[in-house]
């Protein structure tokens, strides 16, 4: 295909046209040649981690199975457009490969694995800070905070912390891990996937936001006093307001419309476990050879007296009292 110089200069403007934060037309270069179909809950996703030039950050909550990588694919290739190629994925070690597949496969971004052996070949070959290439950094959690002086001198475009939940117990001292990932990370745009924000308290949800703007609540002490107790519907509302600008949350439920799941029927049998004849045979014969060690009742650990021991007999000696023996041989 020959391009004329009108075509041309339309392609090379809509390349290099801005466009507002919440514009679809804001992603429509990178979506141009994804190869991915998109959902419309997944460009929503986007366009609200977009939304506010200002903001530090956003937390993205939607359910199993709706593609939240995706959601922070498409944030990566648009920052890589933009030459803000500067990006970071930190992830649980085991799904490091799925990213650096779904990254090259469905956006054809460029992606390091960084880990112990790949971080010193780059010292080798003189990359002072091997955190610092031409390609999406991903690393696990635990590598993330034994390179923290690394991760913190490189000025990141955007952090992308994935399976984010081990993290939402940031505010308790014990959590060394996610307290380095948060003070490394700080000053950075950075974007939390993760499909169970609140688990077991409503400080775990703390904990997350804490991790993007730790102004947002307040500290600690001010979260509790404030919502502890949530009583009333308007304190589920004020909460809920505080959250809107921050954390957006898609359910199974609001994408039926357009997302078919598979429909899955539990099949329950009842199960009532017996005990093989076999092994209640063996069961009875070590119960009768622990019984009546020098006359010693095992249960209650003192000799009987004569009145009271069974008038049986066995290599090991005289068994137990009758009490024992009928509760462990099970005869009366």
């Amino acid at each position: 295909m020959t391009l004329t110089a009108y075509h041309a200069k339309y392609f090379a403007h809509e390349l290099t046209k801005r466009c507002s934060s919440d514009s679809v037309e804001k992603l429509a270069g990178v979506l141009s040649d994804a190869q991915v179909d998109l959902n419309p809950h997944q460009i929503e996703a986007a366009l609200f981690a977009f939304r506010s030039p200002f903001s530090r950050g956003a937390v993205l909550a939607d359910e199993v199975g709706l593609g939240k990588t995706i959601e922070a694919g498409i944030l990566l290739a648009q920052r890589w457009a933009e030459r803000k190629q500067r990006l970071l994925v930190i992830c649980p070690a085991n799904i490091r490969k799925q990213w650096s597949q779904e990254l090259a496969d469905k956006f054809f971004l460029p992606s390091v694995i960084l880990e112990t052996c790949t971080f010193n070949e780059e010292i080798k070959r003189g990359n002072l800070n091997p955190f610092i290439q031409d390609a999406v950094i991903i690393c696990s959690f635990q590598f993330a905070r034994t390179k923290e002086p690394y991760v913190s001198q490189s000025n990141w475009n955007l952090v992308v912390i994935d399976e984010a939940y081990p993290l939402r117990n940031v505010y308790k001292t014990g959590s060394k891990v996610a307290q380095a990932i948060k003070q490394e990370v700080a000053p950075f745009h950075k974007v939390l996937l993760t499909a169970t924000p609140l688990q077991n308290s409503l400080l775990e949800l703390f904990g997350l936001i804490s991790i993007i703007d730790e102004y947002t609540f307040g500290d600690l002490k001010s979260f509790r006093s404030r919502y502890a107790r949530l009583t009333t519907d308007g304190d589920y509302a004020e909460l809920k307001k505080r959250l809107e600008p921050i954390c957006k949350r898609t359910l199974r439920k609001q994408v039926l419309e357009y997302v078919k799941f598979t429909n899955r029927h539990a099949l329950v049998q009842e199960f009532i476990p017996t005990e093989p004849p076999s092994q209640a045979r063996g069961h009875r014969e070590t119960s009768r050879r622990r019984l009546g060690r020098k006359g010693h009742c095992p249960y209650c650990r003192t000799v009987p007296p004569v009145a009271f021991r069974p008038a049986v007999r066995t290599s090991g000696g005289i068994l137990g009292c009758a009490t024992a023996y009928s509760t462990l041989v099970g005869h009366g």
